[in-house]
């Protein structure tokens, strides 16, 4: 694979997992972000740790289908790999992202890669769609938003999550986190994150679920969300939780 020009937030997050699937390019970015934040590795382990603690909630509840967004790398405790029962389609909007998940996963028969925007459902190409995510839109389904909410203004993110309840039938679950106030303490990485990072206080979050439902659980810190163990000494940077679509 042809060494990219630009770092990859995607790859970025692979190198702080201990994933392999990263470039110097990328190295440099998070070593770079880490000098005017902190260590990060901590953090976003503990964010993929709730990825794999909500993915095996949804499957436990019957859902058999995922369609992630924004999916970055398919590895390190991803969706198929936490739910290894169920079948996944992945989707990113870089090209590069998505050239390497679909080589990643040439092999499986149960989880694809390809182009998604979460803000137009339609960009999905429908052919993966219903290979991988079979009984989309019939039967209850699993959605990921993971690492997406940061970077739409509250308009396109309520519009963006009630079009994907209109999409989905009764009984589907939908994953999804926030970016707390957190990196305010730190002027120098809040903008290394760009025009678009929008940061919220947690009292905001619910509200922007529109008619989704958030289980008992709540949205709270990740570290929270139904904790295999004592919960990990991180900073408080993400909320999530996961919320079902009801009948209306």
């Amino acid at each position: 694979m042809v060494e990219p020009e630009q770092p990859s937030t995607a790859r970025m997050i692979d190198y702080w997992l201990g994933g392999e699937h990263h470039f110097p390019v990328d190295v440099a970015a998070a070593r770079a972000f880490e000098g005017a934040y902190g260590p990060c590795a901590p953090v976003f382990r503990e964010l993929r740790a709730f990825l794999g603690r909500a993915v095996r909630a949804m499957a436990a509840a019957g859902v058999d289908g995922f369609l992630v967004f924004g999916a970055g790398v398919p590895t390190m405790g991803n969706v198929h790999e936490a739910a290894p029962e169920a079948t996944v389609l992945y989707t990113d909007v870089d090209p590069v992202t998505i050239r390497l998940g679909q080589r990643l996963l040439a092999g499986s028969d149960r989880a694809g890669y390809g182009f998604g925007d979460a803000t137009d459902i339609g960009t999905v190409d429908r052919a993966q769609l219903h290979r991988f995510v079979p009984g989309w839109g019939r039967r209850p389904v699993g959605v990921v938003f993971l690492g997406l909410a940061a970077f739409l203004d509250d308009g396109t993110l309520a519009r963006t999550l009630d079009e994907l309840y209109e999409a989905t039938a009764p009984g589907s679950l939908l994953a999804v986190d926030f970016d707390t106030e957190e990196l305010a303490a730190y002027p120098q990485a809040l903008a290394m994150m760009g025009p678009t990072f929008r940061m919220r206080a947690p009292a905001a979050f619910p509200p922007l679920l529109g008619r989704w439902t958030p289980t008992a659980d709540g949205i709270v810190p990740i570290t929270d969300w139904r904790p295999e163990g004592p919960p990990a000494p991180v900073p408080d940077a993400f909320h999530g939780g996961v919320a079902a679509r009801g009948d209306n």
